[in-house]
């Protein structure tokens, strides 16, 4: 069919083929500002993979927003007008029809019969949709009637078991149907095909899904939009866990993310099953159902059009969640098939069953993966899986007791998964060395580490036998570990302490509790041992838990392909201690998904070199070709003389500065690097950081600082923070270091600024802006290389070098260790620059920063103004003078 466009319409398309030239922008945007946004416009619109690095503090975030939402605006424009279009076309046939009907010479009661029977052809075609959807409800209500009516006839079958018995409903399985079955009994009763009713869920119009590691970093981001042109017309939502956006208190005391998932769930579950609204509570058989007050169906569309027509941070959603008293959590979810540009974390878009459950549909759709230095990694962080034979024995240990408590209620089918859980917990613990039914923390292990292949570890494990993938799709339809879960919340409290010596202590408020638990064939206690350090509130917290969730994780990743990933048996003294790790080793087999079914996907950050390494390990082993990739990269947009990169070779004494493993640790190394510092802090005002190469490290040379001297006379020039072992505490140990720096810039003060000890990788080397006066130098102690002995590391350097070309004369493995060193050193000294008007010095102290191939992995518009020095003197008197050229052009322009 041949649109017919005016040529408005022309214009907008011709405008989407060539790219546009002007941008939406808060402000003049800089050169290579423009250019960014033009590159990603034409990445988005030619539905490529583009990887695009923009150094911090150049505006990457607004050229992110404002390039990506001007070309949803374009498109959307574009697909309304194909619409206008195609209608305006199918509406002239139409009237020519008419004029021909006309002016035939058939009789008009003719013409009159043809129409008739078409309308009522029409009529049929739509009754049978009804008839079809209508079906689908009634046999999804039949399902549901048929399962209650099920649990009430078993209910009275068991009436004679005692009234406890009867409490249980929601802790025992339902019926199980496996797919197969489920697929035949929908295709026998409504002669359909499995399609799962897509056609009963809200479209998702096109939309932009941004994505970043942290919190803050997504706030930060949520801001810049807020500030963009855009603000007014997007609709945004920004998605989190239950853990941030739950505003019921009483939930958020349970801590930990799995005990607030679970018992939101149930809530949720009984706000279903309510039957009186007005006190909020459902008495059923005796007991009381607790809901939500706040998750109330009117109350959640009046906050979901709310987040839709306005743009909320996560700190937003909350208190307009309070204020409307409404869950922002749901609501959230509600608002994604509508919204334009959907805010979230990480885990969210990189693993399939956290994108499911939060009903995250990529098919069509554009997405944005920011901070994506560590994308590899991260993604195989979110897909391993690790358990500890602690936790394997009280699981063990739990599910025996639920099966053998609800022995008579469940089905058999039920009662057959169940035992090949058992079973391939068994095995696991097998393979550990231990065995079930004892102490974990009295069963001693040889200590060691070994790997293998999946395959080979299910041999080991004597459970090669079991169809993991039926294992997997009952724990998802069945939803076995939510009902142990709450089976081991109701009957182990946290009034029940455990001793050493397998005996509970009574306490008064739970003694018909303790003695209920005393008679089940199990105890809790057997396979729970705590050491007798640990307080009783841990106790509590242990036993009123359960590991099955997590057990349930790993299950799941020893269904990926034997090549992809290996098994780590760690074996530390005892069976309690000792744990089995699934590591995976090709990410690119969960992000190919990701690549497949959007149309577009940016991969953005700061620091994306080397490229090269980045596309073989994550885009060709998922299969994108060449030609679909597309690279940007940029200068920074500081001028060349605000920054100050130095390589420092020997300290002030003429020592090396040489911070290998060997040589690190001795005291005059220590002692060296104290004299260093002290000597940048007497020329640098305001802020300093120092970053340090591992805490184990950090821990060791101040502590040797201290007993030295040398901390004291650091801290006679700068008051010292240190980066806080809690990352609850940050924001107030930033605040607090700001504050001092300010106050020490008013004059009068003893002290010139003040001094930030970090850790390279730690808490404040990624998304704290250390700008202006907060980190006028940065020192980079040492090189912050992995642990090249790490069994998992030198498994992920094996695997390299088997699967990827070698190129340059290094191996895939050597250039992994080098690149994970660099990538965290440029994240760490990049936290200094923030805007244009900005300046700072880069202070790295090691002999091996010298090396050109090194040097080479700097960022370039770093690289391009480092001065190596061999000799501390004229490396001081370059940083005196930098300084000193910055006091006097800030004198001049007062």
């Amino acid at each position: 069919m041949l649109l017919v466009l005016s040529n408005k319409d022309k214009l907008t398309l011709l405008k989407m083929e060539e790219g546009r030239s002007s941008f939406p922008f808060p402000y003049q945007p800089y050169s290579i500002q423009e250019q960014f946004m033009q590159a990603l416009y034409r990445t988005l619109e030619d539905g490529k993979v583009g990887i695009f690095e923009s150094p911090t503090g150049t505006g990457k975030s607004l050229s992110l927003i404002c390039g990506a939402l001007s070309w949803l605006s374009d498109f959307q424009k574009k697909k309304q007008q194909e619409a206008a279009a195609l209608l305006k076309d199918q509406a002239a046939p139409s009237a020519s029809a008419q004029s021909t009907s006309s002016s035939s010479e058939e009789p008009d009661w003719i013409t009159d019969f043809d129409e008739e029977i078409k309308r009522k052809k029409r009529e049929v075609r739509l009754e049978m949709i009804r008839n079809n959807v209508q079906l689908k409800f009634a046999m999804k209500r039949k399902s549901e009637e048929d399962e209650a009516f099920k649990l009430l006839q078993q209910s009275t079958e068991d009436s004679a078991e005692g009234p406890g018995e009867k409490e249980d409903d929601e802790l025992v399985v339902a019926e199980y149907q496996s797919d197969d079955e489920t697929t035949q009994t929908k295709s026998r009763f409504l002669g359909l095909e499995e399609d799962d009713d897509e056609d009963l869920v809200e479209e998702h119009v096109t939309k932009i899904y941004y994505c970043s590691r942290t919190h803050s970093q997504l706030a930060q981001f949520v801001h810049e939009v807020q500030k963009s042109p855009f603000s007014k017309d997007l609709s945004v939502v920004t998605l989190g866990s239950r853990q941030n956006l739950c505003i019921n208190e009483e939930v958020r005391r349970l801590g930990s993310s799995q005990r607030i998932n679970e018992r939101c769930l149930e809530m949720h579950k009984n706000k279903r099953e309510k039957s009186s609204p007005e006190d909020g509570v459902k008495r059923k058989r005796g007991s009381a159902k607790t809901v939500c007050p706040f998750h109330k169906a009117s109350a959640q569309l009046q906050m979901r059009d709310d987040i839709l027509a306005s743009v909320y941070d996560m700190e937003q959603l909350l208190r307009r969640g309070k204020e409307l008293h409404s869950c922002p959590y749901y609501a959230t979810r509600l608002s994604i098939p509508p919204a334009q540009l959907v805010v979230l974390p990480y885990q969210m878009i990189l693993h399939e069953a956290t994108r499911r459950a939060a009903g995250v549909q990529l098919k069509g759709q554009v997405v944005i993966i920011d901070e994506a230095h560590n994308l590899s990694d991260t993604l195989s962080c979110i897909h391993s899986a690790e358990v500890t034979g602690a936790q394997l024995c009280r699981a063990h240990s739990q599910l025996s007791q639920y099966s053998d408590r609800y022995r008579s209620r469940l089905l058999a089918k039920n009662i057959m998964y169940i035992k090949q859980i058992l079973f391939v917990i068994q095995g696991l613990v097998r393979a550990l060395g231990g065995k079930v039914g004892q102490n974990p923390q009295s069963q001693s292990t040889q200590a060691g580490t070994e790997m293998f292949t999946i395959n080979n570890f299910l041999f080991k494990a004597q459970i090669d036998n079991i169809n993991l993938f039926k294992l997997q799709r009952y724990f998802e339809k069945s939803l076995i570990s939510r009902k142990l879960g709450g089976f081991v919340e109701k009957y182990a409290g946290t009034g029940v302490t455990v001793h050493p010596h397998n005996t509970y202590t009574e306490n008064r408020h739970t003694e018909g509790l303790n003695r209920y638990l005393q008679s089940l064939q199990g105890n809790f206690a057997q396979t729970v041992m705590l050491s007798k350090q640990q307080g009783a509130a841990e106790s509590d917290t242990v036993l009123s838990s359960s590991p099955m969730m997590q057990l349930e994780g790993f299950f799941m990743s020893l269904t990926n392909c034997n090549t992809d990933g290996r098994v780590v048996l760690h074996r530390h003294g005892t069976l309690a201690d000792s744990s089995v790790k699934f590591l995976l080793l090709n990410p690119a087999v969960h992000f190919a998904q990701v690549l497949r079914e959007s149309r577009a996907v940016v991969i953005a950050g700061g620091t994306m070199q080397p490229v090269s390494d980045f596309k073989q390990e994550l885009l060709f082993s998922a299969g994108v070709e060449e030609g679909r990739i597309a690279e940007f990269s940029c200068g920074h947009v500081i001028p060349p003389e605000n920054i100050l990169p130095i390589v420092l070779c020997s300290g002030p004494s003429g020592q090396e500065l040489d911070f290998t493993f060997q040589k690190r640790d001795s005291p005059s190394m220590m002692d060296e690097t104290g004299r260093v510092l002290s000597n940048i802090c007497n020329v640098v005002p305001g802020g300093v950081v120092c970053f340090f190469p591992s805490y184990d490290y950090a821990r060791k040379i101040i502590s040797h600082w201290e007993t030295a001297g040398a901390l004291g006379r650091l801290a006679s020039k700068k008051k010292i923070f240190q980066e806080p072992k809690k990352a609850g505490q940050v924001e107030q140990v930033l605040s607090e270091f700001s504050r001092c720096i300010q106050r020490c810039a008013h004059g009068g003060a003893v002290l010139t600024g003040a001094l930030l000890f970090s850790v390279v990788g730690g808490k404040m080397s990624e998304g704290i802006n250390f700008s202006d006066e907060l980190g006028r130098c940065v020192v980079m102690v040492g090189m912050p290389y992995p642990n090249i002995k790490s069994p998992e590391l030198q498994e992920k350097m094996a695997y390299l070098d088997k699967h990827l070309p070698h190129s340059g004369g290094r191996s895939p493995g050597q250039a992994l260790v080098e690149n994970l060193c660099m990538r965290a050193v440029n994240q760490s000294i990049g936290r200094a620059i923030r805007h244009r008007g900005d300046y700072s010095s880069m202070v790295l102290c090691d002999r091996r920063y010298a090396r050109p191939a090194t040097q080479a992995k700097l960022p370039a518009w770093i690289q391009e103004r480092t001065s190596t020095h061999a000799s501390f003197g004229p490396a001081f008197a370059a940083l005196r003078k930098f300084f000193l050229e910055k006091k006097q052009q800030q004198q001049q322009q007062q």
